[in-house]
């Protein structure tokens, strides 16, 4: 047995030589996580430059809950058995692949609905395809008297009776217009618009995709004269009211670069609030003036006859009144041109005529010359060289067809190395539903969406085309587009051969931005879908490529349910890069100015905001001139 002194020492010893090693093993560990999480930042990229995040540990994977699966209503009449020829069902490529997504219980706010509604939808058309099948001759008769028209007018006694004035079998795209003449009476003080939007025959009432209410002046002139815009649905009833003249400056908000309300109403209002400041002997008259100052510049007034003009922009409706641009309206979640169905009017206005034009018309594709080379060539590579995927919407016939003719041409499409594939879905209308089905039985180049076409749902179609170029037509990269865009699949490719093939996002990047908090706006993220100040970096969404490894990651991640979804798809795509990166992964974020997300310019590889007739002129000026000129 040792002296207690010396066993004594020997303990404050060890315990000395413990501390120590501890302390250093921190300081190592400190340094280590430093300069992990903090790696150099080059501030100057520009133009065409690469930025690689350095090749980290990989982490392991955080004890965060995994979502769990859910009973959705509508998904198991979406997936019955369907009585579709093998052929037929190449539209529906990917809903087995869809499944599991659709049916999370952290799935994007509209989901439930918009698969809801998609199961009523989808059983329509499988009723109208069967019975187009059985009776075909009297059904091309019936449906010839219901296709989609390129214009429409109201009958007389539509106008006289008032209500619903004008149908729109196939809803509205951009640009395209309604116009009213006629004139206020009087007897009501005032009189509304409606564009009414398509509802099954299960809802109570259809909602209305912009409520137009205009109150004209009373007789004493001290009643301020006003519009007010607005919509209604089943679920959410009225939502916030616009209206114009404001009392409070809107100047910043902007709907498709225009103001919500014509700058001169704006301005008679903002003059008379500053000469508010009378004597009370003198306040009745000058209310009276300031009134007939603010009614000198409405464009509605009793007796008056007027010509109304809305039409349908980018991201809102417009109202034109006698040439004059007067208010603007931001389209609101699930209120969309595509889904109005009709126009109806009420209230104290004399309509002298009423009529649409810039409708959506698919065309006749059995009489349509060397249809052949438009249609999707047949794969025979065990891999392609790259995918396209290209958001549409169901009612763009015009702009798919612009593109067969236009940049699908690129002799790499054509030969089978590139393929390019539009992603839809399904629509509240039959008619379109019914048109687009024969559309993609006749160039076999769409894919259908097992749920209705929300904007708010679009990141669900980013993750089909990443399954698409992973598991049914795989693909070395993959790029994302959308209907109203003119890609340089040349240049691309061209460019591509001096890029990494692995760990890459190609496109104009953004890698400086935050979460919009405006709950007006349409790229509104809240505190609980986003809580940090800012996104990792992200490709803009008009047009960017992915490498085979990133597209695989994210297929994986959704199949187990590890990655976020997130309903701005460009900014989506971001995050779950950055979730790549996590994991260990190199990342190369390749920014190229040539990609346009807001219009051309010359040596472009992507020009964005191009109607159909832009497209063909791009098209035109590429093989005419050999170069990437700009058709503005």
């Amino acid at each position: 047995m040792k002296p207690l002194r010396s066993t004594f020492g020997l303990f404050k010893m060890k315990k000395w030589y413990g501390g120590v090693l501890i302390l250093v093993l921190a300081m190592v560990m400190s340094a280590y996580d430093f300069f992990n999480n903090h790696p150099p930042i080059d501030s100057h990229r520009k133009g065409n430059d690469s930025f690689k995040l350095p090749k980290v540990e990989a982490k392991k994977p955080s004890l965060i809950q995994k979502p769990k699966l859910i009973n959705v209503e509508g998904l198991d009449e979406l997936y019955a058995p369907r009585n579709v020829s093998e052929q037929e069902s190449n539209v529906l490529l990917l809903w087995p692949h869809l499944h599991l997504l659709l049916s999370r219980s952290d799935a994007l706010p509209e989901t439930g609905q918009g698969i809801k509604e998609a199961a009523i939808a989808w059983k329509e058309l499988l009723a109208l395809i069967e019975e187009e099948k059985t009776t075909k001759l009297s059904n091309n008769i019936r449906l010839k008297e219901k296709n989609c028209p390129f214009s429409v007018s109201s009958p007389d006694n539509a106008l006289f009776s008032g209500g619903n004035i004008l149908e729109l079998p196939c809803g509205l795209v951009e640009d395209s217009s309604i116009t009213l003449i006629g004139t206020p009476n009087g007897s009501y003080r005032s009189f509304e618009i409606d564009l009414v939007g398509s509802s099954f025959s299960e809802e109570p009432k259809p909602p209305i995709v912009l409520h137009y209410n205009v109150s004209v002046a009373g007789d004493n002139m001290t009643e301020e004269p006003f519009i007010a815009q607005n919509t209604w649905t089943n679920e959410l009833g009225w939502g916030k009211e616009e209206k114009c003249p404001s009392h409070v400056s809107s100047n910043n908000l902007k709907v498709d670069g225009l103001g919500l309300c014509n700058e001169q109403l704006v301005r008679s209002i903002m003059e008379e609030n500053q000469n508010v400041s009378v004597s009370s002997g003198d306040a009745s008259t000058n209310a009276s003036q300031e009134s007939s100052h603010a009614s000198a510049n409405f464009p509605f007034v009793e007796g008056n006859p007027f010509t109304a003009t809305l039409w349908v922009g980018l991201e809102g409706f417009h109202m034109t009144v006698n040439g004059r641009h007067e208010t603007s309206f931001a389209y609101r979640e699930k209120l969309e041109p595509w889904s109005v169905s009709g126009v109806k009017v009420v209230g104290g206005l004399d309509l002298l005529s009423a009529f649409a034009k810039g409708l959506p018309v698919p065309e006749d594709h059995d009489l349509i010359v060397n249809s052949k080379i438009l249609k999707a060539p047949v794969i025979t590579r065990k891999r392609l060289v790259m995918l396209v995927g290209v958001f549409s919407t169901g009612n763009n016939f015009e702009r798919r067809m612009a593109l067969r003719r236009s940049w699908m041409q690129f002799e790499a499409v054509r030969y089978g190395d590139v393929a390019v594939r539009f992603f839809i879905g399904l629509n509240k209308n039959l008619q379109v539903n019914f048109e687009l089905w024969k559309e993609a039985q006749a160039y076999g180049d769409i894919q259908f969406m097992p749920f209705v076409d929300y904007y708010s749902l679009i990141s669900l179609k980013t993750i089909a085309i990443c399954i698409m170029g992973t598991k049914i037509l795989p693909a070395k990269y993959i790029m994302k587009t959308d209907d109203d865009a003119f890609v340089r699949i040349d240049e691309v490719l061209s460019s591509l051969k001096e890029k990494p093939s692995n760990g890459l996002l190609y496109g104009l990047i953004e890698f400086d931005s935050s979460p919009d908090r405006e709950k007006d706006s349409k790229w509104y993220i809240s505190d609980e879908e986003w809580p940090h100040s800012s996104y990792p970096p992200w490709a803009h969404g008009p047009g960017y490529i992915l490498s085979r490894d990133v597209a695989k990651f994210i297929v994986q991640g959704h199949k187990e349910r590890e990655l976020k979804l997130f309903k701005l798809e460009d900014v989506a795509m971001g995050i779950w890069i950055e979730e790549f990166k996590r994991n260990g992964r190199e990342v190369h974020y390749i920014t190229d100015d040539r990609f346009y997300n807001a219009g051309c310019e010359s040596n472009y590889i992507l020009a964005h905001y191009q109607g159909p007739r832009m497209v063909l002129c791009l098209w035109e000026k590429l093989q005419k001139e050999h170069q990437a000129y700009c058709c503005e």
